[in-house]
């Protein structure tokens, strides 16, 4: 197989079925290879902090209506998402941390929440600490807020918010070890299944 565009025939298979030792030796290299890479160059520490957010679907709406809870619990839902990467806290997390709003809001910052329950509020730094602090300042921000729009009446008064997890967070990286092990084998294989196709040496 010479071009790019023709298609490989039978002997190409073949050839390639037979060297299923150099496959897997291609594979550990290239796992050790991703491992050495995460150990360079290792990804960002992740910190998780988590808010309980109970909606109080029973009190809220006794009716018991489908329709009108499912309604209740996306428009409350958006309304708590808004606050969560709202100015005002996006500035206080800001202040306490040194970061601008925009790398707070570019990648320094995840949110990741179902409709009810708990909330995650991620943050990754080089520093486990700096992400640890980001992540628990960023959900206390949160739950203040929350509970002043609350109080406000701009969110239904049924809704109740706790920092359940906010101090000594757990890290770890925002990649695992297992990802570049994986990333690793399957670049590697694929390198060399290209090698093997287009470079095909010749038998002069």
């Amino acid at each position: 197989m010479n071009y790019l565009l023709t298609p490989p025939s039978l002997d190409d298979l073949i050839r390639l079925l037979k060297a299923w030792r150099f496959w897997m030796l291609g594979a550990i290299f290239g796992a050790l290879l991703g491992a050495a890479v995460y150990y360079v160059v290792p990804p960002p520490f992740r910190a998780k902090a988590t808010v309980n957010v109970d909606f109080n679907l029973e009190q809220a709406w006794p009716q018991d209506t489908d329709r009108q809870q499912f309604y209740y619990l996306e428009r409350e839902s958006r309304k708590l998402e808004e606050i969560a990467w709202s100015d005002e806290v996006m500035e206080q997390v800001s202040s306490e941390s040194g970061f601008s709003v925009e790398e707070l809001r570019e990648g320094k910052l995840q949110l990741s929440q179902p409709a009810e329950a708990g909330w995650h509020f991620y943050a990754d730094d080089k520093n486990a600490q700096i992400a640890d602090s980001l992540a628990s300042a960023w959900a206390e921000a949160f739950v203040a807020k929350s509970q002043a729009e609350v109080e406000a009446g701009d969110i239904n008064e049924f809704v109740r918010l706790e920092a359940t997890q906010s101090k000594n967070l757990p890290k770890e990286r925002s990649i695992p070890l297992s990802g570049y092990f994986l990333s690793g084998s399957i670049g590697f294989l694929f390198l060399a299944v290209f090698v093997a196709l287009f470079f095909k040496p010749s038998n002069r």
